[in-house]
């Protein structure tokens, strides 16, 4: 059973950067693809962003293309989201999940507990 721990979130001023790290409890996190999604209070989750297994492929949503970027350390089983640019409506729960990469939440077989993300305007 893979377990992820999310952490790095936080308080942030708008424009802002905050690095989230998703932690891997065991070998497979390496060969998954690893994605982030968010959801804010009152709101549906979404996509954040995805990386496949290997870290040579990566998708992110048009809301935070060119100012996320996600990476990983399979040395290290993290996935990290960098976040720069921070927004208001970034606000949000963030999570990771592993699995096979896609845009959709169900297609992930693990899931972490979330990090909260909060961006003061």
């Amino acid at each position: 059973q893979e377990q992820l721990v999310e952490s790095g979130g936080g308080l942030v001023q708008a424009g802002g950067s905050l690095r989230l790290s998703c932690a891997g409890s065991g070998r497979s996190s390496r060969i998954y693809a690893m994605g982030w999604f968010r959801q804010a209070p009152g709101k549906e989750r979404e996509f954040v962003s995805a990386i496949n297994w290997n870290g040579d492929t990566t998708y992110y949503a048009d809301s935070v293309e060119g100012r996320f970027t996600i990476f990983r350390d399979n040395a290290k089983n993290t996935v990290y989201l960098q976040m720069n640019s921070l927004k208001p409506e970034d606000t949000a729960l963030y999570y990771c999940a592993a699995g096979s990469v896609s845009r959709r939440w169900d297609a992930y077989d693990y899931r972490g507990q979330g990090t909260q993300v909060t961006v003061s305007s």
